[in-house]
């Protein structure tokens, strides 16, 4: 059953989160100076024990390769389009029908100078294409995209009450140079969060779009935490069987990741952007926990 309202795989299962991993933050991981092949990346993936992976649709000739892989480790697959008319996503949704694999689409609509009416009325045609194909798709918050700013994509929410989103919040907290303490912010982020049908894990502060989160911590740290438990509660609390609520750790490589020059004079990287993933992974399983067990008991959290 597929709708553009929730991801649901038909079934009578409770309400569940899958964590997915961005192939995109896969580009260049590997070890001692080689990047991991394909299957590399896959097994790692899967030792981690995520449920799929979140990728541009790959090239008709990859199509064999990757569906043996997702086979091999029992992967669910979501993909990404870049959409600047129902055109795009009609041929986004022809490809995904080759494909055969396509959980839903998280569509980062283009670009950040439609603005307005023709924005609603874009955002509108392509939620219609992509409900009538039966599979679902979900806006994501990104910068640089019809949902460049967070005051017109609260307004395009409140005009398009079908509109689910992909809460990537990082972008408008460096967007906007955002700490976590802003009262007007944290209004409109409250009326995103409620259209909250997945999640993308990436912390990021007033001057960059993804910080360090692992030595010594981060005090954006919490905020995101409380902005995601938020979104997950809004997301259960309207769950039925069989919905899925899609998280997916996008880490990206350089230019997102913080890099410095080594002495041999190549850049490296000033993380570890595979082991953050998986602790964003760990943040977001204990924040799912939370979230089931004070629906089942609301005095357990308090």
């Amino acid at each position: 059953m597929a709708s553009n309202f929730h991801l649901n795989d038909g079934s009578s299962r409770p309400p569940r989160m899958e964590i997915q991993q961005s192939w995109w933050a896969m580009t260049g991981l590997g070890e001692n100076g080689r990047e991991w092949t394909m299957e590399e990346k896959f097994e790692k993936i899967a030792e981690a024990g995520f449920t799929g992976i979140s990728a541009t649709m790959p090239s008709e000739q990859d199509y064999a390769q990757w569906h043996r892989l997702l086979d091999k480790h029992q992967f669910s697959f979501s993909t990404i389009a870049f959409p600047a008319n129902v055109k795009d996503m009609l041929d986004t949704l022809e490809a995904a029908r080759k494909f055969g694999r396509v959980q839903y689409i998280n569509s980062q609509v283009m670009d950040a100078f439609v603005i307005g009416d023709e924005a609603v009325q874009l955002l509108e045609g392509l939620l219609e294409a992509s409900s009538e194909a039966g599979i679902p798709q979900f806006i994501e918050t990104h910068r640089g995209r019809i949902t460049q700013d967070l005051l017109r994509t609260t307004e395009y929410v409140r005009a398009l009450p079908q509109l689910k989103l992909i809460i990537d919040l990082s972008h408008y907290v460096v967007g906007g140079e955002l700490d976590g303490t802003h009262s007007r912010s944290e209004e409109e982020f409250e009326i995103l969060l409620q259209r909250t049908a997945g999640i993308h894990g990436r912390i990021s502060n007033g001057e960059q779009v993804q910080v360090d989160m692992v030595n010594g911590g981060h005090p954006m740290i919490k905020h995101f935490k409380r902005w995601w438990r938020k979104g997950m509660g809004n997301w259960y609390a309207n769950a039925a069987s069989g919905d899925i609520l899609s998280f997916i750790p996008e880490l990206g490589p350089p230019g997102y990741a913080i890099t410095r020059v080594a002495e041999n004079g190549r850049e490296v990287e000033t993380t570890d952007r595979w082991q953050e993933a998986l602790l964003l992974k760990q943040i977001a399983e204990e924040l799912w926990e939370e979230v089931v067990a004070e629906a089942s008991n609301p005095q357990a959290i308090r």
